[in-house]
């Protein structure tokens, strides 16, 4: 791990972020794992501390998207691995309770299941293709993603967590204990729909509706869990809009998503050297790409100073 360099941090907007969990979510595809290593390589370059959790379980090669010869060890092996393969990781929708010693320091955690490169710090939950046949699913993951909370001695963090695709996560309660979930739309119907779905299922949770445990015979555990989704700490869903192409598109998505109120922060456009680069392994690089995180960034300071999220 690279030794921790004192960031300058702007005095603009000092530390508005800090200390939030953002949640990357959207289909297979849509850019997830890109924007969130361009949101960490922005937002630290404004001086803020950050780690990103990569909680997606299939998919790999975060760590070389950044720079790393190697990913971290996986926090699923840091806390013994998932309960299906006799481990002390449960699934939140058989065992909603929280994750024995969520909180962890940085400076405390041994090295190997952290990594550090270009100021950000990068942890993994786990990965699925890792635990061999019959381990069970990855819901252990989920917990970890819902439930680790990182902490730093001299700063607080802005914690980024890239999900797997879909909304498996979501209806395990995984997004519960974020401030906000971040939604990339990529020009897709599907990835459209996804973010209808997401709102919706967050307007459910903020407006009290239980999740289902018709599968819990404990009252306890029934009753965290439905204390869990109705304390949710999100507000609403925000929106990105990723490998847009031309105005045309781009005004083609802002109309069928302000349909159902969705505003976009943001408009990250196509580049095919980013695709070159997953193929090769190569860091992510790009400029363009960078000044639009940029008004990401101010988009999020700015409602998050008015209080929205």
């Amino acid at each position: 791990m690279e030794p921790t360099g004192t960031p300058k941090m702007r005095k603009d907007n000092p530390e508005v972020l800090a200390g939030k969990r953002i949640g990357i979510l959207g289909k297979g595809g849509a850019g997830k794992s890109t924007l969130t290593i361009f949101l960490g390589k922005v937002l630290h370059r404004k001086g803020y501390e950050v780690c990103l959790l990569d909680a997606d379980s299939t998919n790999v090669g975060m760590h070389l998207a950044l720079g790393l010869e190697h990913p971290p060890t996986s926090l699923l092996d840091y806390y013994g691995g998932m309960v299906f393969s006799g481990g002390a990781v449960t699934c939140p929708v058989d065992d909603p309770t929280p994750l024995p010693n969520a909180k962890l320091s940085l400076e405390e955690l041994p090295s190997q299941y952290v990594e550090r490169t270009n100021g950000i710090y990068l942890l993994t939950a786990g990965k699925i293709g890792d635990l061999g046949p019959g381990a069970g699913c990855d819901g252990p993951i989920s917990k970890i993603a819902r439930d680790l909370v990182l902490h730093h001695k001299r700063m607080n963090l802005v914690t980024l967590v890239d999900f797997k695709a879909g909304f498996e996560d979501s209806a395990r309660g995984a997004i519960t204990s974020l401030d906000w979930a971040l939604i990339v739309v990529d020009p897709t119907n599907a990835s459209i729909e996804m973010a209808f779905h997401m709102q919706g299922m967050v307007d459910q949770m903020r407006a009290g509706k239980p999740p289902a445990t018709e599968h819990l015979h404990d009252p306890e555990l029934v009753k965290f869990a439905q204390m869990l989704f109705k304390e949710t700490k999100i507000n609403r869903v925000l929106t990105i809009l990723n490998r847009v192409k031309d105005a045309e598109m781009e005004q083609y998505l802002r109309t069928k998503l302000k349909q159902k109120g969705l505003e976009p922060i943001g408009v990250i456009h196509e580049d095919p050297t980013i695709t070159t680069s997953w193929l090769k392994g190569t860091p992510l690089t790009c400029e363009e790409i960078e000044l639009e995180m940029e008004a990401v960034i101010q988009a999020l300071e700015s409602l998050t100073s008015k209080k929205e999220i």
